[in-house]
């Protein structure tokens, strides 16, 4: 760059570009400015300030949180901010929530079950059959030997800690003993994440008996406003900032069930006398581990076959 002239020019394009860099910043960050107060939007608030107004008062299933309290209002901020700018996976969440909210509400309601529980299953694996570090599998998060005791059935072909159904009663009964022993909700809710033994060291050491009084580790210490921050934001996407079409939210699966009281060799072959596949039968039945059914003597088992609309056919 020896030449005179080229470095007239380059200069000339860096001092001009800078200017307009500079130029839109400003413009951007003083965007909210030019609107009158009645016409600031929420998008304009959080672009400028990137924080959200929590309310007065909220609560988890029917138990008022203390927001007086700076250590609950923080760590409800917290969440809400982490949730509400995680993009993506909340989005998917929310387009989730459509398919399989109202199955878990149904059973929630089954169990005398407050219908905020149905948050702690978006805060466990985000509407999803995930498997954790831990071991820990499906929406509700089980462990292997956790669901056995709890009458799921688990083994190498039939998992049913991938059932919605089933998983969703066995986290009900859990919710019911626990409710049972410690007298509220909120820390039942508390006890499925750190077990009951966790939460009762903790009573004992700290002489509390109230979640938003006990110092816990950072995972159940977290967990009630991680839930209570879905809460917020399922109950009203857009007033965070997530605008979603109901023709772009995820459908029910819409299904007929078929008893299945002798073994099943081959699922592919199976489907196809339905007049689908073998990765629809999958789809609504992640319990089903192998590409077989072995059945124990006595067992049977309703599989899940898609109903018009949701089958794939061969010429499709």
């Amino acid at each position: 760059m020896n030449n005179p002239v080229r470095k007239t020019i380059f200069l000339s394009i860096f001092i001009i570009g800078g200017t307009l860099l500079s130029t839109f910043l400003s413009y951007s960050l003083q965007v909210v400015s030019f609107y009158p107060p009645e016409k600031k939007t929420a998008a304009d608030s959080v672009f400028r300030f990137g924080t959200f107004k929590l309310p007065d008062s909220i609560s988890f299933a029917g138990e008022r949180m203390p927001l007086e309290n700076i250590d609950t209002r923080e760590s409800l901020d917290r969440e809400v901010l982490i949730t509400a700018f995680r993009h993506s996976s909340t989005i998917l969440i929310i387009k989730r929530a459509n398919r399989y909210m109202p199955l878990i509400e149904k059973i929630l309601k089954k169990n005398h079950i407050p219908d905020d529980f149905k948050y702690l299953a978006v805060a466990e694996s985000d509407l999803s059959n995930v498997i954790s570090p831990a071991g820990a599998v499906g929406f509700w998060q089980i462990m292997d030997d956790t669901g056995r005791e709890g009458g799921l059935e688990i083994n190498k072909v039939v998992d049913e800690r991938y059932d919605v159904e089933k998983s969703t009663q066995f986290a009900c009964e859990y919710f019911q003993k626990s409710y049972e022993k410690y007298g509220n909700w909120t820390m039942a809710a508390a006890s499925y994440d750190n077990g009951r033994g966790g939460v009762d060291d903790q009573i004992a050491i700290q002489h509390k008996n109230n979640y938003y009084d006990l110092l816990l580790n950072e995972e159940t210490a977290r967990y009630i406003f991680r839930a209570i921050a879905y809460k917020m934001i399922l109950s009203d996407p857009g007033k965070y900032m997530f605008f979603i079409g109901k023709e772009d939210l995820y459908p029910e699966f819409n299904y007929t069930e078929v008893k299945a009281d002798t073994a099943i060799s081959d699922f592919a072959a199976y489907a196809e006398k339905f007049g689908t596949n073998y990765k629809m039968i999958k789809m609504l039945n992640p319990w089903l581990r192998k590409p077989f059914l072995t059945l124990s003597p006595g067992r049977e088992y309703l599989i899940k076959i898609p109903s018009s609309g949701m089958r794939h056919s061969e010429n499709r």
